[in-house]
């Protein structure tokens, strides 16, 4: 047991988790998730699928949630550094429409602990980054939602040059502002 140290946010709900790693000349081990720790913890959910996807740098994915189905998620990164984001959606909250950033990287090994009602998305710091997350809910594409990246009412500061070109998909090139959003997420869940 103990196997994580747990970081609290500022923002209910949102948490850093940080592994401890066991390492030698040969290399390293480390637990990724331990359903004990986690409860013991107050994390307490069920992970139904795990999820990897790989990008490039300048890559800007987000801001996703799913509308009738939302997702927890721990993320993590297992090769390269993004920055990670996550907007809390939900309504009757104290920091509705604020926001939390955490640079993961494989180096760092940290892990991310988004619940539902959140908005979740990165950028791409390194060359490439493997990104990899498990959630709570199963994906389903008929139930995506998603904010606009820039919206200057969240006001992300998100760590990249003024002139960087980034790289968005097509629907995340379209998202809505928070201000045209009505959420469907309530702090009882």
């Amino acid at each position: 047991m103990g196997q994580f140290q747990f970081t609290k946010t500022g923002i209910e709900g949102l948490v850093v988790v940080e592994p401890k790693v066991f390492g030698d000349n040969r290399g390293y081990f480390m637990e990724t998730y331990n359903y004990n720790d986690f409860k013991a913890a107050g994390l307490d959910m069920v992970f139904v699928q795990d999820n990897q996807s790989k990008s490039k740098k300048g890559v800007l994915r987000g801001l996703h949630f799913q509308k009738k189905n939302p997702q927890g998620k721990l993320v993590r990164v297992v090769s390269g550094e993004v920055y990670d984001v996550a907007v809390d959606l939900r309504r009757g909250s104290d920091t509705y429409g604020k926001w939390y950033g955490v640079l993961l990287s494989a180096e760092n090994k940290k892990q991310f602990y988004v619940p539902e009602g959140f908005a979740h998305g990165f950028v791409v710091m390194s060359e490439t980054a493997e990104f990899v997350y498990k959630c709570t809910r199963f994906y389903d594409p008929s139930d995506e939602g998603g904010l606009m990246w820039n919206d200057p009412e969240i006001g992300i500061d998100w760590p990249v040059p003024e002139n960087a070109e980034l790289l968005l998909s097509e629907k995340d090139q379209h998202h809505q502002p928070l201000k045209d959003f009505e959420s469907p997420f309530t702090m009882e869940g």
